[in-house]
């Protein structure tokens, strides 16, 4: 079903946008959302509507390839499959919309600062480690990345991937990339601040998107979460007894904060935990932090992992 072609503009969007100063952010999105249906307008387009197409989309059509690839790409079936079962999923702009408006009128909130993008949404081939590309005006979305767990389109995706392929996900995703470009990046060395570092995102993402359940947010089946709850403690005492905190050992970040289909403890049981298990307790300091100290999120951001852990009184309940 991949195709060449299907996510080459995506990249050569990155690099092209311009940053736009017509949308300026409002804190109750006073200004309209943009939001564009490439996936529609392109997957309905015929050789005659082409060029109005292409005009109104031109950053995703790059230079030098032809009309009959376009065409040629439209008329696939396994395309038209593609756009089809997006369809029902999506078949009107009502849920992005009040998702997308949701999401910005919180992040505007809390960054007066924030510049409400553009928001294009289309296909890309199932594309996961591509589904959201946000470059300052633009924010792309890949729709066919969330037709829903069970999904026939993902049965040979792992559980720990395809888990969060539904559209209730699309929003975290979003916000998660969005996260990524307003933090500073991490500068941290020992496994405990690059924990807290990773916590920090988790309490902000929990700002944006508070209608959604921690589990959504840290991207876990039930049975994921109810083990992450359910041994906060161990974990806990695993990391400290294993002297992991100060440790500035690289393959600690892949064994417990990477995307993972489970965190390697290397015990028997080892496969019924989740992924980013350090994520979550790294989540859980700094909640411990935020419920005994009043400080906005600029100074969240700023204050040393080494002080924040002190000063959270953190202590996970047996």
């Amino acid at each position: 079903m991949r195709n060449i072609l299907s996510f080459l503009f995506l990249l050569l969007v990155v690099f092209s946008c311009k940053e736009s100063t017509t949308n300026e952010a409002m804190p109750q999105l006073s200004s309209p959302l943009q939001l564009a249906r490439f996936d529609v307008d392109f997957y309905q387009t015929s050789p005659q509507t082409l060029a109005a197409t292409k005009a109104a989309y031109p950053l995703l059509f790059p230079a030098g390839v032809s009309d009959s690839i376009w065409v040629q790409k439209i008329n696939d079936s396994d395309e038209q499959e593609l756009f089809a079962e997006t369809q029902k999923v999506f078949p009107d702009n009502a849920f992005l919309t009040a998702a997308f408006t949701g999401l910005f009128a919180e992040v505007t909130q809390r960054n007066p600062k924030f510049k409400v993008p553009k928001v294009i949404a289309l296909l890309s081939n199932i594309d996961y480690e591509n589904r959201v590309i946000y470059a300052d005006s633009l924010l792309l979305v890949s729709l066919d990345a969330y037709l829903g767990a069970s999904h026939p389109f993902y049965e040979t995706y792992p559980n720990y991937i395809a888990v969060n392929n539904h559209k209730d996900h699309l929003i975290i995703d979003v916000a998660e990339v969005l996260i990524s470009k307003q933090v500073p990046k991490n500068t941290q060395r020992t496994f405990l601040g690059k924990m807290i570092y990773e916590g920090k995102k988790m309490y902000l993402l929990d700002q944006y998107v508070p209608q959604s359940s921690a589990m959504e947010k840290m991207g876990y089946s039930k049975e994921k979460y109810a083990w992450a709850v359910e041994n906060e403690v161990p974990v806990w005492m695993y990391f400290m007894e294993k002297e992991l905190l100060y440790s500035t050992n690289t393959k600690l970040a892949p064994r417990f904060l990477n995307q993972a289909p489970f965190s390697k403890f290397y015990l028997g049981e080892d496969t019924l935990s989740p992924g980013r298990i350090g994520v979550w307790i790294g989540w859980r300091i700094v909640q411990s932090y935020m419920a005994h100290n009043s400080v906005s999120l600029q100074e969240l951001f700023r204050i040393d992992p080494l002080e924040l852990f002190q000063q959270s009184h953190y202590k996970p309940k047996k």
